[in-house]
């Protein structure tokens, strides 16, 4: 397993992320939203891999401006803003391969071999 686990140090369910895995020993890679983000093809892979944008925007994150900016662009511009607007996402992401899971998701986790 690859396992990568996109969020924040704040976030209480990246830390629930990061202890399932500590737990069963299993290595992860934690990368800080706030400080890299998501590449262009992570974001692309992420977005296929839930079944889509709506799936990866939190509605209740801090930025309501950036939230509210995104909600009413065209569909062709939400990708990008969002892409640029990487705090709306909800945290965390975690990848395996072309796997992913946004939130805390224990049960899906649990059959990645």
């Amino acid at each position: 397993m690859n396992i990568q686990i996109f969020g924040t140090g704040k976030c209480f369910d990246t830390k629930k992320a990061i202890r399932y895995f500590k737990e069963r020993r299993i290595p992860y890679q934690l990368i800080d939203l706030r400080q890299k983000g998501l590449s262009k093809g992570e974001f692309n892979s992420v977005r296929q891999a839930v079944g889509g944008l709506d799936k990866l925007i939190d509605p209740d994150c801090r930025d309501q401006d950036a939230l509210a900016l995104i909600q009413y662009c065209s569909p062709g511009q939400r990708d990008e803003k969002v892409f640029e607007n990487q705090q709306v996402l909800r945290t965390p992401i975690v990848r395996n391969g072309r796997r992913a899971t946004v939130g805390y998701e224990p049960d899906v986790w649990s059959t990645w071999d």
